[in-house]
Order: C-alpha cells, then structure tokens, then sequence
C-alpha cells in the first residue's frame, strides 16, 4: 500500500491525532499514551532526524508488509502472521541503527477496555516474535494499543481487516556510532551504495 510522505510526516514517531478543533492549541490532541510520543517527534525534527526517518519508513512500507492480521479475540500468530513477521525481522536486522514501534489494534466488538487489553496482547506478540528471529529488544521503541480506535474498515461487526498489528519505523538508535557521528543518510542509502559499488559478474562488458 503507498504511503504519502505527508502522511508519514504526521504519523512518525507520535501517536494518532485525535479529532481536534480549532479551540484546541496545536498538539494538545496528541495522545501521549506513556510514551512520550510529542516529546521523541520534536527530537527528530529538531535534531533534523525526521527526513531520513521518512526515507527508511518508506523504504520499509514499500519493500515489506508492515501488517499482520488476527482471528476473532486471539492475540495469536497464524502461520501467515509469522511469514510477514520473518520478512520483517530480516528487514530490521539490516539496519541496526534504527527503532521500530508496533501498534496493536481490534475490531469493535465488544468492550473499549476489552479491546485495548486485546490491541497491547497483539502488539506485544509481534515484539515477542520478532525478538524470537533476532530484532534487539531494544529497537522495539514501545508497544502500544490503539484498541478499537482506528478501524481499517467502519463497522460495528468482526472485521478481519481491522484485527492487525502494525510495525512502523520510528527513529535511529541515538547511542549508535553513526547516529552519534549524525550519518543518517548513510543509514538510509547504504544498500543502494553497496549496490553500486559491487564487483561486477563475470563476462560483464
């Protein structure tokens, strides 16, 4: 699925906005969710972080599906989950300077509460799984639940679609070695270097 970068823009590294209205100062809508979520935004956007965040979100949306879907009232992995989860897990390893989050979420049957207990049961699995296939617990920035809250698909009935966990691309390691030394686009365009500074195949011309 393509992703503007606009969208990008607005969803990295800070939760969902909350429909808001002008009465409102800009911001105060951000759900927090014990995350600092405004807090990590305004660091990358300061640190001049957040154009090479979009590079690697993109890149992640466009070369691996960053969603797993889930049976009715189950926080388990089915063996298609677990296939997405390992392209996922590959993907991961090759950037190591880079954070991810995942974000759980449910269909609207039953109960708020029920269901944002439910998203975090998701949410945390995928973490659990993708520890499991080599990710560093310590790149998984934080688990979180929105419950009920962004369907995929309006209805108040089961919804395949909208039973899913979400990985997304969240920032850079800030105690890595190119982090601290600010080599974010390297980060970004290493395998594309790599690629073209290969050795050629035999019997090129």
């Amino acid at each position: 699925m393509h992703v503007s970068r606009r969208a990008l823009m607005l969803g990295l590294a800070a939760a969902p906005l909350a429909a808001c209205s002008t009465d409102h100062e800009l911001g105060a809508q951000i759900d927090e969710g014990g995350f600092g979520n405004p807090t990590a935004h305004n660091i990358l956007v300061q640190t001049g972080q957040l154009p090479f965040v979009i590079d690697l979100a993109e890149r992640f949306a466009a070369e691996v599906p960053d969603t797993v879907y889930f049976a009715f009232g189950s926080a388990r992995l089915d063996g298609a989950a677990e296939a997405v989860l390992r392209r996922q897990a590959d993907w991961i390893r090759q950037f190591p300077e880079v954070t991810f989050r995942v974000f759980g979420h449910t269909d609207l049957v039953g109960s708020e509460a029920y269901n944002r207990r439910l998203g975090l049961q998701r949410a945390r699995t995928v973490v659990a799984f993708l520890v499991r296939n080599g990710v560093s617990r310590s790149r998984l920035e934080a688990v979180i639940s929105e419950g009920e809250t962004q369907p995929v698909i309006q209805t108040p009935d089961r919804e395949r679609r909208n039973r899913r966990a979400v990985t997304v691309v969240s920032g850079f390691l800030q105690n890595h070695p190119m982090i601290t030394n600010g080599q974010y686009a390297a980060v970004v365009h290493r395998e594309y270097v790599e690629s073209a500074t290969a050795p050629r195949p035999t019997g090129y011309r």
